[in-house]
């Protein structure tokens, strides 16, 4: 009871289990992965970390359109970009799909700098999930096949916005919320992390639209997806950490705590 109804326990709890069952879950993966290396590897192989910290849409750049006219020559490069999202590579060494409130563990921890929130996608850059909890060498992944998750997504086609959520039944769906029933779905659509994530870096793959349905008293579609991860039989991951993360939550803060400060002195 102290365990399940106290948070500070929970997680105290949490974290020493972690560590516990990490280190027993890594020795018997060592027999899955024979089964499911050939095909792993061919991923792993198309997306080496240090590949995918190069690539562009990890970094964010200055509007180069300004022009500074100053009478002294400019040293800084104001074509320089500034890094956003840091890639870090890892193995899941626990799965679960039969829950309703299913969970992934992968061999990297605290000690490899991995910390909560940060996203979770696969070897081929599918979405998996997000951290929720770190001890020294394991951590906690919250699948995106949980009740309790919820990850802002979008259209490739469109670019429309919604959220991606799972109701617990078949591991291989998940829902897409939000879209106005006046946009134009068709199947086989694909849809992307958004840009209004915190957590993910947006345009990465969730899936495809499988089936369209519309709520007529709401006025939104119901779209059936099928995640492009297939969690069955994941291996390999790579957790993703928006290195402006805080930034963005203390601007935010901020401006809610300016915003009432604004609505009393009316």
């Amino acid at each position: 009871m102290l365990f399940k109804f106290n948070r500070v326990h929970r997680a105290a709890g949490l974290g020493v289990a972690s560590e516990v069952t990490g280190r027993i879950n890594k020795q018997v993966d060592k027999l899955d992965d024979y089964f499911h290396q050939g095909q792993e590897n061919l991923r792993v192989h198309r997306m080496n970390d240090s590949l995918m910290n190069l690539l562009p849409s990890n970094f964010s750049f200055p509007d180069t359109s300004i022009q500074q006219h100053i009478d002294s020559v400019q040293v800084n490069d104001t074509t320089k970009g500034v890094r956003r999202y840091y890639w870090r590579p890892a193995k899941v060494v626990y799965n679960t799909v039969i829950s309703e409130k299913n969970y992934l563990q992968i061999d990297r921890g605290g000690n490899y700098g991995i910390k909560d929130n940060m996203a979770v996608l696969n070897s081929d850059g599918s979405v998996v999930g997000q951290v929720v909890n770190v001890s020294n060498n394991f951590s906690a992944v919250m699948s995106l096949l949980h009740i309790q998750n919820s990850v802002s997504a979008s259209l490739k086609r469109g670019g429309e916005s919604g959220r991606i959520t799972w109701d617990g039944k078949d591991p291989r769906f998940v829902s897409l919320e939000g879209v106005a029933r006046s946009v134009d779905v068709k199947k086989g659509d694909t849809v992307l992390t958004s840009r209004f994530s915190y957590n993910f870096p947006a345009g990465y793959i969730i899936g495809t639209i499988s089936d369209i349905k519309t709520d007529p008293a709401t006025g939104f579609h119901i779209l059936k997806v099928k995640t492009a991860t297939n969690f069955n039989t994941i291996q390999q991951v790579f957790v993703v950490e928006n290195l402006q993360r805080e930034e963005q939550l203390q601007l935010e803060k901020e401006t809610q705590k300016k915003i009432e400060q604004q609505r009393g002195n009316r």
